[in-house]
């Protein structure tokens, strides 16, 4: 018998400065703040500066309750997250101090209950204090920022990084409450399920009876029973022919409710039969013995402060991931583990899970106390993921390899511990003994062995940045990868976001945070020679998230027209964590950019790609893709002026490449011509030079917006060539979204979109500057109502 009941309600928040705040819990300082009016946004303007003062200070939490007794031999204090350096005191006496955000704790308390008013107190110490302090005792250690992450189990992310606040948290950040009990509880269960129909039940308990318990666990109609005399016990249930769970695109994710019962106690949790299996030197993930394509993105915290983070709006986020094609995400090793949700929605929607420790950018300590804590935070959350089919993979930690190997860290450390001992000792084996169902490989980037270098192409995982710093983004067609773990090019976020954001009026490109180094010159320069350079922020906006859009595609679909030598791309990144320009193609505020629309394409299960000469006919679908291949050569006035037929066939998971013919392969004028290829419903459309050295016409077209049910239908019909035409609702309405950007028309040639909205929009300007946009606008065109054109 246990019952539960949680502590969320009648906190108070107090400071050396404040007292009697009213706190939130689950929830941190930043938001009881905020709540407050005491402090402003730390997302808007530059009001991130104004606040770190409050990572520095001390907080405490305080509340009471009253309890009477309930029956039960134990009542336990459980954490589930403190965030991150607290002391707890329950009626004045102390229970114990934390020092790991990563890990929950549990504290006995019935000697301390009074029947009655109780008081709980947690103080929560300075983390940036605890960091220094470490930091001093332990000796420097390099990182990729100047902030001390590194020397406390802490989000890293919180100290500020390249695309993310400076907002440094504390708090009761999980939920908390008591738990009683009586003779034995479940404290852990760690199911290993297999696509042969075994589940390998493990349980953990704890008791304060030494008589024997009854032990059983049930799923799809098989049970199995155990005596049980100590204090762990492994049951074995067989379930004849289950149905298989797979990755989207594979397969269908059916999942098992699994019961363990002790006594009257009972843990539930639902399971998916699968084998997964990871070829090193290639880095080829299997799942069910079928080799995978990973179309992977890679997951930052959606929020600094995660108690924000519902279940609805991780459904959101991950819904927007597997409507842009994504199979996989990647949680990155500077956040955290995720929560239940997180790992429960990714079983449904059959999105794989790369499961980063927290570990990134920087040497960690092995010395005590660090080490016993990442054993801790190690052994809780990969018993605690264990029965998750998605979770197909854990990873040591992110560019901690490369760093040491490549950023002149060894120097530095002095023979100082860094992580290597985590990394390829002590989280390999707590994952081979809790979960040999996995793959275990020790960061990423990384190559296979200690002694290769971490970042070879030939070999393992590897992160390119290059592109983006210093190079073109054409540059990615230089690599032959095994595998691509991190990529990305910069672009802004949408508009309504940035304006929300800001209160400079007008708005510039100085509106939008950006924390990477030289971010601004970067975005400039990226531009290179593909597009005009921009001369107001309305074009700066427009052009340098389209340059975002085409940089990542073009790298995806180099990688994918290598597939299979090459068998993943992860790109950085899906999601924010505020309002900031990044590399990421949903933004703070959960609204798609342009890089969206150009993933869903370059992710599609079918992609049509053109380049040095060839057509990549990439089909990661499970049938053959046949057909007649067209390929024409056209004016920009639309005019054929060569045509091509190819008979293609591309086997299931295969790619087929075909030499352009002669007729198409080379224009007769690279400035006034396109190429067009075509197969069944797939179509793409090149140019033979650079936008700004084709001679396109100034844009003209005829549109219309009408009123439908929940929204608008936005027709445009190209008078002339619209090169990358884009609509952006969030202009007219901060909540309106459209289905589809970046569309190209040749004369004569339509496109409808969809805006979804509940206002009433003006429908002039839904179809005029600077809402709907596109590469090549010029001078007005002259026209009455429904005719349109670009301003000069």
């Amino acid at each position: 018998m246990s019952s539960y009941r949680p502590l969320h309600d009648g906190w108070t928040l107090s400071s050396r400065d404040l007292d009697g705040v009213p706190a939130t819990v689950p929830g941190c300082v930043h938001t009881d703040l905020l709540a407050a009016g005491v402090i402003p946004d730390p997302y808007l303007d530059g009001n991130e500066h104004l606040l770190a003062w409050i990572g520095r200070e001390e907080w405490t939490y305080r509340t009471t309750f009253t309890w009477s007794p309930d029956g039960h031999e134990r009542t336990d204090l459980v954490c589930e997250g403190l965030d991150t350096v607290a002391e707890l005191t329950l009626n004045g006496v102390s229970l114990g101090s934390t020092a790991n955000q990563h890990r929950s704790y549990r504290f006995p308390v019935r000697h301390l209950l009074r029947e009655g008013v109780n008081e709980l107190v947690v103080h929560f110490g300075s983390a940036y204090a605890y960091a220094e302090e470490r930091r001093a005792a332990l000796g420097e250690r390099p990182g990729a920022y100047d902030e001390p992450y590194q020397f406390i189990r802490k989000t890293a992310c919180n100290f500020g990084w390249d695309w993310g606040p400076n907002v440094v948290t504390a708090g009761i950040w999980r939920p908390i409450g008591l738990e009683s009990w009586s003779r034995a509880r479940l404290a852990e269960v760690r199911p290993l399920a297999r696509a042969d129909g075994t589940v390998e039940v493990h349980v953990r308990v704890e008791r304060t009876t030494e008589e024997p318990l009854t032990l059983t666990a049930e799923v799809a109609g098989t049970r199995a029973e155990h005596r049980l005399d100590g204090r762990s016990a492994a049951l074995t249930l067989r379930v004849p022919e289950p149905e298989l769970w797979w990755p989207r695109g594979y397969g269908a994710q059916p999942l098992y409710d699994l019961a363990v019962r002790l006594g009257a106690q009972e843990w539930t949790g639902r399971i998916g039969f699968r084998d997964v299996e990871l070829e090193p030197e290639a880095f080829r993930l299997a799942v069910n013995g079928v080799p995978v394509f990973v179309r992977g993105v890679n997951w930052i915290p959606d929020d600094c402060f995660p108690a924000r983070v519902t279940r609805d709006r991780l459904a959101a986020r991950l819904g927007q991931a597997v409507d842009a094609g994504v199979n996989l995400v990647r949680v990155w090793g500077g956040g955290t583990y995720e929560s239940d949700d997180f790992y429960d929605l990714a079983d449904e929607l059959g999105l794989l899970v790369w499961q980063d420790f927290p570990f990134a950018c920087a040497a960690y300590p092995e010395e005590e106390p660090f080490r016993s804590e990442v054993e801790a935070e190690a052994r809780e959350h990969v018993a605690r993921l264990a029965r998750h089919p998605s979770l197909a993979l854990w990873c040591g930690n992110n560019e901690n390899l490369e760093g040491h190997a490549d950023w002149g860290w060894q120097e530095r450390l002095e023979h100082r511990s860094w992580g290597a001992g985590f990394y390829h000792d002590l989280l390999p084996s707590v994952v081979a003994e809790l979960d040999p169902s996995r793959p275990y490989w020790p960061g990423s980037p990384y190559s296979g062995a200690p002694g290769l270098p971490p970042n070879d192409p030939a070999r393992g995982t590897i992160h390119i940045w290059d592109v983006w710093n210093r190079e073109d983004y054409t540059r990615y067609a230089a690599y032959r990868p095994r595998f691509v773990a991190e990529f990305g090019f910069q672009g802004p976020p949408a508009y309504a976001t940035l304006r929300r954001a800001s209160s400079d009026e007008p708005l510039t490109p100085d509106s939008s945070h950006q924390k990477a180094i030289d971010g601004q010159d970067k975005l400039l320069r990226g531009l290179g020679e593909h597009l005009p350079r921009p001369e107001t922020f309305d074009d700066w906006h427009y052009l340098t998230q389209l340059n975002q859009a085409r940089a990542v595609a073009f790298g995806v679909e180099w990688f994918r027209s290598l597939m299979p030598s090459c068998m993943g791309t992860i790109v950085w990144q899906l999601n924010d964590c505020w309002p900031v320009t990044s590399w990421s193609a949903v933004d703070g505020d959960g609204r798609r950019k342009p890089l969206w629309y150009a993933l869903r394409r370059a992710y599609a299960d079918r992609l049509l790609t053109v380049r040095d000469g060839q057509v990549s006919l990439v089909n990661d679908s499970a049938e053959p893709w046949t057909g007649e291949l067209a390929l024409v050569r056209h004016g920009l006035t639309g005019e054929p002026l060569a045509k091509e037929v190819v008979s293609v066939h591309v086997a299931p998971r295969a790619v087929t490449r075909v030499a352009l013919p002669r007729a198409v392969a080379a224009p007769g004028d690279p400035a006034g011509e396109l190429l067009v290829a075509r197969l069944g419903e797939t179509r793409v459309v090149a140019c033979y030079a650079e936008d700004p050295a084709v001679a396109f016409p100034p844009a003209a077209w005829e549109a219309s917006a009408e009123r439908v049910d929940g929204g608008y239908r936005v027709t445009v019909t190209a008078v002339t060539v619209l090169r990358e035409l884009t609509l952006f609702p969030d202009r007219l309405d901060p909540d309106a979204e459209v289905d589809d950007q970046l569309v190209t028309l040749l004369p004569g040639e339509s496109a409808v979109f969809h805006v979804t909205t509940a206002r009433d929009l003006d429908p002039a300007a839904l179809t005029a500057f600077p809402v709907l946009r596109c590469v090549n606008e010029g001078a007005p065109v002259s026209g009455g109502s429904g005719s349109g054109g670009a301003r000069g």
